[in-house]
């Protein structure tokens, strides 16, 4: 089943959505909560939530990228999970290790107010991504949005960690330079 006749069962209230985006998606959600939680069961329930979440979402909202927008949802809910389990105790870690890597950008952005701001921060972000050569801003993606590890990554591109690590550092460098050109940072 396609992606419109999925949304399609969605806009009807048909329970069969469920079925069909789990059957599809199941296992690309699990491995995006999964990088974020590190935990079967807490992936497992969160990939639920994403049903449940994407089930109160359609409609209104008709995505245009059905599987983008499960991702998001995902990493979202997985992220919230994460940050409400380690709120008491802050541990290591590969979520924290990633976030601590981009953090300096994120924090140095200034305020961004409302619904049309954000879309234009997303656009540009979006469009600084596919000016990056596809090997780097798949990397990029996979660290910074599905916190995928670095050894992980190496693999994946056939590369030594500390060339991803370069990749990743030069990226960020670019995306700084970026945000202040564009007026998001100071």
């Amino acid at each position: 089943m396609n992606d419109y006749e999925i949304i399609a069962l969605y806009g009807a209230r048909d329970e069969a959505a469920i079925r069909e985006t789990a059957a599809k998606y199941g296992g690309y959600c699990f491995s995006i909560a999964n990088n974020i939680l590190a935990n079967e069961q807490d992936s497992e329930e969160c990939v639920n939530d994403t049903y449940l979440r994407t089930w109160n979402c359609i409609p209104p909202q008709n995505p245009n990228n059905f599987k983008m927008f499960l991702a998001k949802i995902t990493r979202n809910l997985a992220l919230d999970r994460y940050r409400a389990q380690t709120c008491v105790k802050r541990g290591g870690g590969e979520v924290v290790t990633a976030l601590d890597e981009i953090a300096e950008l994120v924090a140095d952005t200034t305020e961004v107010d409302g619904e049309v701001a954000e879309r234009e921060f997303a656009n540009m972000l979006n469009a600084f991504l596919h000016s990056l050569p596809e090997r780097e801003c798949n990397i990029f993606v996979r660290r910074y949005f599905y916190m995928d590890e670095i050894e992980n990554i190496a693999r994946k591109y056939r590369l030594r960690e500390s060339n991803v690590l370069v990749i990743l550092s030069r990226t960020r460098k670019k995306l700084r330079e970026n945000l202040r050109k564009k007026g998001y940072m100071i």
